[in-house]
């Protein structure tokens, strides 16, 4: 595109703002400049994104209550349980271990999320959360898929790892720096995902960064389906052979990457969509809710049911909305290749209002705010729920403590922070020494590196072993 068209572009949205510092810029800025604002254009015509903007805007001004007699629990075909299941939990995991044993099963990570509330500057997935080894999440992961490895045949597991434009370089190093983590340096495919401008706080003008670019976020969770597409991973699932795909966060310690039970589940019931839950700790858990919505599978907001919903309960005495989304994913290939391109152009944007630091191109100085003062938009993965038949679509409970103990907050903050996660992961290593016949005394807390255990399996040389004090570290 050349300079007066890209400009034309703009200006034709109504962002003539975006020039008024042209003419005080060096013709190889100016060549920057405009290379900037053009690659931001391929995301969609400025006047799209301002329209979606503004359309974000609307959806967050809707009634947030849904109506009651829109929403139910899931059905029993398309809820199951495997709290207390040991028979279905078997069946399940065999089913799995067999299809990753043949190589159907890739993983993807989402972490494209920088450490900034974590007061890091790199990745988040570099973040060290003190335990004894003093391993990061990323090495962590990649240890499971190590382990997950050797129980299914000495397999290899295709790893996908969505970054953004912020952490791709830094996160691409922390793999080279420590050897890709004993992993294949050609199992690990990294892509980015997309990102999107920023708004003022009305939605109505884009945002300057600095004199030559805009300023721009990630596109959240559900931009992952934009970089499915637009980085050919669908293709490279099929090169591979892969029919089942895994996906998570990076910021859950206690993930079962590549889960067999969970992948099993899938395959037993033959789901194109599954999704994990975990049981809320109460009636008004700050949580998202998988639910039927008008027949359909959908993820609400804890705020969107009533006080009366949110307490009602079941015949068993359990909360009847209790299913917590804990981001946790099956996808089939199929559906995949028959819908990315529709959830792409359909799924919703979500407004995010934040304090953006920008620049003023009139005065010649930056903004540094203290209050949010602009719109940062977004998407979520859960968006396209609605499109999938429930007889397509499975939940499978999981309990809390196995799986999910997600790092979202600064140290010492009241919940999901380095401390929490640090102390669900430990207490999950020494159950499983325990539970292997290993003697722990009270109150003491041992790592167990997943390069030793991807479950709980392959501990029994630790029978009536003492461990007395903590930090321990077992590999």
């Amino acid at each position: 595109m050349t300079w007066e068209s890209v400009e034309q572009l703009y200006k034709s949205a109504g962002q003539d703002h975006l020039f008024h510092h042209i003419n005080s810029l060096s013709h190889e800025e100016k060549e920057i400049f405009y290379s900037n604002l053009s690659n931001m254009a391929n995301r969609g015509p400025p006047s799209k994104l301002l329209t979606d903007c503004q359309n974000a805007i609307k959806l967050q001004e809707l009634n947030s209550q849904v109506d009651p007699n829109l929403i139910k629990p899931l059905p029993s075909t398309s809820f199951h349980s495997i709290i207390g299941n040991d028979e279905a939990t078997n069946e399940y995991y065999k089913l799995g271990c067999d299809a990753i044993s043949r190589g159907e099963v890739a993983i993807i990570l989402m972490a494209g999320g920088q450490g900034t509330r974590l007061g890091s500057t790199l990745p988040k997935g570099c973040y060290d959360i003190n335990l004894p080894s003093h391993k990061s999440l990323f090495q962590i992961q990649g240890e499971k898929i190590i382990s997950l490895q050797k129980i299914c045949n000495d397999c290899v597991i295709p790893w996908y790892i969505m970054t953004s434009v912020p952490t791709r370089d830094a996160t691409e190093k922390f793999f080279v720096d420590n050897n890709y983590f004993g992993l294949r340096k050609d199992q690990i495919i990294f892509f980015n995902q997309g990102t999107l401008p920023a708004f003022s706080s009305d939605g109505k003008n884009i945002l300057l960064a600095n004199p030559l670019q805009l300023v721009e976020s990630p596109d959240g969770n559900g931009g992952l389906y934009r970089s499915l597409r637009d980085n050919h991973i669908v293709e490279d699932f099929k090169k591979r052979g892969i029919k089942h795909i895994y996906v998570y966060c990076v910021d859950n310690v206690l993930s079962k990457l590549a889960d067999p039970v969970f992948v099993g589940y899938a395959i037993k019931y033959n789901f194109q969509l599954a999704t994990k839950a975990v049981r809320k700790r109460d009636a008004h858990e700050s949580v998202g809710l998988i639910v039927a919505k008008d027949n359909r599978p959908c993820v609400i907001e804890y705020s969107e049911i009533s006080k009366e919903l949110a307490e009602s309960t079941n015949e068993q005495g359990l909360l009847q909305f209790r299913a917590a989304n804990i981001v946790n994913h099956y996808y089939h290939i199929d559906l995949l290749s028959k819908f990315l391109n529709e959830w792409c152009d359909n799924i919703p944007y979500h407004v995010a209002r934040k304090k953006i630091a920008s620049y003023d191109n009139i005065k010649d100085c930056y903004i540094k705010p203290e209050q949010p003062n602009g719109i940062k938009l977004e998407q979520f993965i859960f968006d396209v729920f609605p499109t999938i038949p429930l007889d397509k679509f499975g939940c499978l409970e999981v309990e809390r403590s196995d799986e999910f103990a997600p790092l979202k907050n600064a140290p010492g903050s009241k919940t999901d922070n380095p401390e929490t996660s640090r102390l669900a992961y430990l207490r999950l290593g020494t159950q499983w020494l325990k539970d292997s016949g290993a003697l722990v005394g009270e109150n003491v807390l041992v790592e167990v590196s997943n390069k030793l255990s991807y479950g709980g399996e392959n501990l029994e040389q630790f029978k009536g072993v003492n461990f007395n004090k903590n930090g321990a570290y077992l590999e």
